[in-house]
């Protein structure tokens, strides 16, 4: 059933509606897609969320529609940093070559409105999504859709499945955004409890990209251009 107003009086789709224009706007996306290289930031961070504990610097080079690989550029700090990193990168890869099953569809998850919200200014549907199948591919918890370009703007929740042994209570957030007329994901912060090691929180932004012509498949066996498109954003870990 359709929920009757917005808080500024517009009316609010039903949930069907909801995800059948995000999936119109998704596929719309994916025809803007072209290939790019982004230079992406990791820090590790303790309970204490004070001192970072590791830093780590990764090009990721990226080939419509499902051709992306990585190389970690630099790495400081502890090495449970760059291990995690590393995981967190082949994770992102093998996403891209199983697209559907992990995409936000019905197909993948049960979704429930919860409420309208402003996100940094932006009017969104926050819908909550439980995920048909236990699999670490897939997560728990909430989506913040912008309600008027119905582009995803923000994921949180938990892993179906434990995506290790050694990961306890992980929980996620990405953070999704405009890039060069492409809507990509452009940061996140992923917390755990490490076993032996205890509580962690990862965060990443994306700081420079640089872009291809579409079908330019040798990018994936050409060195780094230089960046022509850069994002700042600060590292703060949420309390």
């Amino acid at each position: 059933m359709a929920f009757a107003q917005t808080q500024t009086g517009t009316p609010i789709p039903d949930v069907e509606t909801i995800l059948a224009r995000m999936a119109q706007a998704r596929a719309e996306n994916r025809t803007r897609l072209r290939p790019y290289r982004v230079t992406r930031d990791y820090r590790l961070f303790g309970k204490e969320k004070q001192t970072t504990k590791a830093e780590i610097i990764a090009d990721l080079t990226f080939v419509p529609p499902d051709a992306k690989r990585f190389a970690i550029r630099q790495a400081k700090g502890m090495a449970l940093g760059e291990s995690i990193v590393r995981q967190m990168l082949e994770h992102e890869t093998d996403i891209v070559k199983n697209y559907s099953n992990t995409d936000l569809s019905a197909s993948n998850y049960d979704f429930r409105f919860v409420r309208e919200e402003d996100l940094n200014g932006q009017r969104s549907y926050v819908l909550d999504m439980r995920p048909w199948r236990k699999d670490k591919v897939l997560l728990r918890g909430q989506v913040w859709v912008d309600a008027t370009t119905y582009q995803l703007r923000r994921t949180e929740g938990k892993p179906g499945k434990a995506p290790s042994w050694w990961f306890r209570d992980s929980r996620i957030v990405l953070i999704y955004g405009n890039v060069g007329g492409m809507w990509l994901q452009t940061g996140s912060e992923s917390t755990a409890n490490v076993r032996f090691v205890g509580q962690y929180t990862m965060l990443s932004r994306d700081t420079e990209y640089d872009f291809g012509e579409p079908g330019a498949s040798s990018w994936l066996s050409s060195p780094a251009a230089k960046p022509v498109w850069g994002l700042q954003g600060a590292f703060e870990p949420r309390q």
